[in-house]
């Protein structure tokens, strides 16, 4: 069983204790501000992750021939 958001032990009351919380210390106008900023945050951090996978990726194909070439040569005969 997969747990989503490491929320496993927590049930819908201590949610909603939290919830209340956060409203109470923050207010009811700010919440959306801050929902908002953390959606970029998330956004740009999974934008920057696939980009470094994107990176890799491309160095691997560009050297994958470099590397044949270098396997090749040093390939012993049977």
């Amino acid at each position: 069983m997969k747990t989503f958001l490491l929320l496993d032990g927590i049930s819908a009351g201590e949610l909603i204790f939290v919830f209340i919380v956060v409203l109470l210390f923050f207010g009811s106008k700010s919440i959306p501000k801050i929902a908002r900023t953390l959606g970029r945050g998330m956004r740009q951090i999974k934008d920057a992750s696939q980009e470094i996978q994107n990176d890799i990726k491309k160095s691997a194909f560009e050297n994958a021939d470099e590397i044949k070439d270098i396997k090749d040569k040093f390939k012993m005969p049977k």
